[in-house]
C-alpha cells in the first residue's frame, strides 16, 4: 500500500455526506465546530463565501472549487458580504427547511436566479488516531476548480456525488459515502504536490529520500529499524539524513517510527483479538513488557486496558 493510503487507512478515514444544498439569496449559515473531523464543501453550482473561525479573510468558493476545513473549525457560509452578519445556525436552517436527511436541503427565497448548490460532508477519524501529516495541515485547504485540477476522473466522480446526494435511490448513500472518501485522499495529494511541499512535516512526504524511508517504515513497522538501515534507504550519510529528516518532519527518524508503531498497535488492539505478544511484535517489540511501557507512555493507558475500553469490557486491569 502506498504511503498516503496506509496512513489514511490506519487513521480510519470515513467519509460522510450531509446533503446537497439549494441555497437562494439572501442566505448566511453558521456551521458549528466538531472534533476529530475534517469538513468539506464542494461548489457544484454557483458560488459563496466561507469564513473559517480564526482566519482573517474569507474564502471565495467559486463553482467547481473545493474547501476542506481540516480541523473541523466553526465556519460561516454566506452568499454575499452584506449577509455574513445575518448568519443562522445550521440546526435552525435544517429545522426551518423541513429537511429530513434525504434529498436536497432547500433554503432561501423562492424565485431568485442566484442559487448555490453545495455538496457538503465531513471526514471522520478515530478518536485516538493521530499522524503528523494530518496535524500539520493548515486550517483549511482551498483547491480551485477541483475537478479539473484532480483530473477528468475526479470531475466525473464529483458529478456522480452531486447527483447521488440528492437522490433517494437504493445504494445512493453508500455510493456517495465511498466516493466522498476519495475526495479527501485526492485533495491531500493535490495539496502535497503544490503548497504543501514547502510546509514543515508535509515537506518530508514530498522529499524523495525521506519519502523512501517513510514508505519502507510503513511497509514493515515491526522491523528492527536503526539509523544504518534508514540511511542506506535514503542514500545519505548518517548526519545528513538525521538533519534533513528532522528539518523536514519536525521530529527525529526514530521518534517518527515509535509514533507510527503506536498507531499500528492501537488499531490492532481496538479491532482484533490478536494475542498481546503478537501485537507487540507487529509493533516492533520483542516483549510485552517493553511494548506496554511505550504504549502507556504514548496513550496514558496500558494496552490491555485500552483494548477493554474500546471493546466496552469492564474488567480489572492485569497490569499491562
Amino acid at each position: 500500500m502506498d504511503l498516503l493510503s496506509d496512513i489514511l487507512s490506519h487513521l480510519k478515514l470515513t467519509g460522510t455526506l450531509y446533503f446537497r444544498t439549494s441555497f437562494t439569496s439572501p442566505w448566511s449559515i453558521k456551521v458549528p465546530p466538531f472534533e476529530n473531523v475534517a469538513r468539506f464543501h464542494f461548489s457544484h453550482r454557483g458560488r459563496c463565501f466561507v469564513r473559517v473561525a480564526g482566519n482573517a479573510d474569507p474564502v471565495l468558493l467559486e463553482q467547481g472549487d473545493l474547501i476542506i476545513i481540516t480541523a473541523g473549525a466553526g465556519h460561516t457560509l454566506y452568499c454575499d458580504p452584506k449577509t455574513e452578519d445575518m448568519a443562522v445556525k445550521l440546526d435552525e436552517v435544517v429545522q426551518q427547511s423541513g429537511f429530513t436527511g434525504t434529498g436536497t436541503l432547500v433554503y432561501g427565497d423562492y424565485g431568485t436566479n442566484h442559487e448555490t448548490q453545495l455538496v457538503c460532508g465531513h471526514f471522520n477519524f478515530d478518536q485516538d488516531a493521530h499522524h503528523p501529516l494530518i496535524n500539520a495541515l493548515p486550517p483549511h485547504i482551498h483547491i480551485k476548480n477541483y475537478g479539473e485540477t484532480a483530473g477528468s476522473w475526479m470531475e466525473a466522480t464529483l458529478k456522480v456525488i452531486g447527483a447521488e446526494a440528492c437522490r433517494d435511490d437504493m445504494g445512493s448513500d453508500l455510493i456517495g459515502l465511498k466516493m466522498s472518501e476519495i475526495i479527501f485522499a485526492q485533495a491531500l495529494r493535490s495539496y502535497l504536490n503544490s503548497d504543501g511541499a514547502d510546509t514543515p512535516v508535509l515537506a518530508g512526504f514530498c522529499d524523495p529520500p525521506i519519502a523512501r524511508v517513510l514508505q519502507a517504515v510503513h511497509q514493515d513497522p515491526g522491523f528492527a529499524w536503526n539509523l544504518e538501515e534508514l540511511t542506506g534507504i535514503a542514500g545519505m550519510s548518517r548526519t545528513s539524513f538525521v538533519n534533513r529528516f528532522s528539518e523536514r518532519m519536525s521530529t527525529t527518524p526514530l521518534n517518527y517510527i515509535t509514533r507510527w508503531r503506536m498507531q499500528v498497535a492501537r488499531q490492532l488492539l481496538a479491532e482484533t483479538a490478536a494475542p498481546m505478544i503478537d501485537v507487540a511484535e507487529r509493533a516492533g517489540y520483542n516483549s510485552e513488557a517493553a511494548f506496554g511501557r511505550v504504549f502507556k507512555k504514548h496513550f496514558d493507558i496500558a494496552p490491555a486496558a485500552y483494548r477493554r475500553q474500546k471493546n466496552g469490557v469492564r474488567t480489572i486491569d492485569a497490569g499491562l
